[in-house]
C-alpha cells in the first residue's frame, strides 16, 4: 500500500470516528444507533485487505474508546476483529461479488453488537438482555441500509488495491 493510499483510509478513519461519537451515535432507531464507522470500516477492509481492515479497525477502535472514555480496549478489540474477517472474506470468498458489502456488514455487525455485550458483561457491566435483543435486529437493518452507500463512498475514496482488483481465482492443488 502506498504512503498516500494509507493518508486517506487514516484520514476516513478519523473523520468517520470523529463523526460516530459526535453526531452519529445520537441517531438511534428501534434502540440502535447508526453505526457509520462499522461500515466504513468493513468497506475498507473489502477493499484493501485484512491487514489494512485490522489496522483501520484497531485505530478507529481506539478513538472510539479515548473519545467517549470508554473501556480502553474493547472497541479496539471488537473493530480490529471484524476488520480482520471483512477484509480476509474480501480477500478469499466475497472477492468481485456484489453482495459482500451487504453480507460483509450484516456479519460484522452481529459480531460486534454480540461481542460488545459479551465483554462488558465478562467486564462487570451491566446488561440488559432484552435491550440487547431488540437493538440488533434494528442495528442490522440500520447498517444493512447503510451498507451500498458507504461502500460507495469508500471505494470512492480510498479506491482497491490492486492485489485484489488483479487476483485471478484460486486454485487447489492436489
Amino acid at each position: 500500500m502506498t504512503a498516500a493510499a494509507g493518508a486517506r483510509i487514516a484520514l476516513i478513519v478519523f473523520v468517520v470516528a470523529i463523526l460516530q461519537v459526535s453526531a452519529f451515535s445520537s441517531i438511534t432507531v428501534g434502540g440502535a444507533a447508526l453505526d457509520v464507522l462499522l461500515v466504513s470500516l468493513v468497506s475498507i477492509a473489502l477493499l484493501r485487505g485484512a491487514i489494512a481492515g485490522a489496522v483501520a479497525g484497531f485505530a478507529a477502535g481506539l478513538l472510539v474508546d479515548v473519545a467517549t472514555l470508554g473501556t480502553l480496549g474493547m472497541t479496539s478489540l471488537l473493530l480490529t476483529l471484524a476488520g480482520f474477517w471483512a477484509g480476509r472474506y474480501g480477500e478469499t470468498t466475497g472477492r468481485g461479488r456484489p453482495h459482500a458489502p451487504l453480507v460483509a456488514t450484516l456479519a460484522a455487525t452481529a459480531f460486534v453488537e454480540i461481542g460488545g455485550y459479551l465483554l462488558d458483561s465478562l467486564l462487570g457491566g451491566p446488561v440488559a438482555v432484552r435491550a440487547a435483543l431488540v437493538a440488533l435486529p434494528a442495528a442490522l437493518v440500520l447498517n444493512g441500509l447503510l451498507a451500498y452507500p458507504v461502500f460507495a463512498l469508500v471505494r470512492r475514496f480510498a479506491g482497491a488495491t490492486e492485489r485484489l482488483d488483479r487476483a485471478g481465482e484460486v486454485e487447489l492443488l492436489v
